[in-house]
């Protein structure tokens, strides 16, 4: 999409129904988008790879992925893309906005459940709706990957005990010969109960948490 208008036009009113961004922070927003991509109109995750703070989080790659990912762009899609327009970064980053003050418990319940599917998909990176033992421990171990003392057996050891715990909460009793398949998003939702992740979950890299964007 070409570049907003200085004065809310059609794509602001369009974008901020999408999102619940004000026309003031889609505007912010868009110039950040401009400089992420060098004014160019679509962003690739190379223009990610430049930013200095995401350079030292130990999920950059999670986190790239998932601006780039169908099923965050409220599209009911799955796979993912090579680059994005402004409408699709916007909406990846609407995951990140705060709920409103004034919203029922049934919307403060939507946007948890949003933000938990968004965070979902972060770690089930082939699409097929589990996230398995394999993709859990590769989020271990990039975790703990800063840590010089840590090999990469006992990463994977916490990895197998973590995701056994979570077997436990999620199954219950488990006999000898069963297999855990992996955390459902329903398992997920379980294990995060009375985590509020409403207003923790956000991106600094970006820099985008000024007053304007905190509102």
């Amino acid at each position: 999409m070409g570049a907003l208008q200085s004065s809310p036009g059609p794509e602001y009113v369009d974008l901020a129904e999408k999102t619940g961004f004000s026309y003031e922070q889609i505007g912010v927003l868009h110039k950040r988008f401009k400089q992420l991509s060098h004014n160019e109109n679509t962003l690739q995750r190379d223009h990610f790879k430049e930013i200095p703070d995401l350079a030292c989080n130990p999920i950059r790659l999670q986190i790239i992925e998932a601006f780039f990912d169908r099923r965050n762009f409220r599209q009911n899609e799955a796979g993912n893309v090579e680059e994005i327009g402004f409408e699709e970064f916007l909406v990846v980053m609407s995951h990140f906005r705060p709920p409103a003050l004034h919203i029922t418990t049934e919307q403060r319940e939507s946007v948890r459940k949003e933000k938990l599917r968004f965070l979902f998909n972060m770690h089930d990176t082939d699409n097929d709706g589990t996230i398995t033992l394999e993709e859990y421990r590769h989020v271990v171990e990039e975790l703990l990957s800063h840590s010089e003392t840590l090999e990469k057996d006992k990463a994977k050891s916490i990895a197998d005990a973590a995701m056994l715990e979570v077997a436990g909460i999620s199954m219950g009793h488990m006999e000898p010969d069963e297999f855990y398949e992996g955390i459902t998003f329903e398992d997920f939702l379980k294990l995060l109960k009375g985590f509020e992740i409403e207003t923790k979950m956000n991106i600094r890299f970006l820099k985008m948490d000024t007053p304007t964007l905190c509102k």
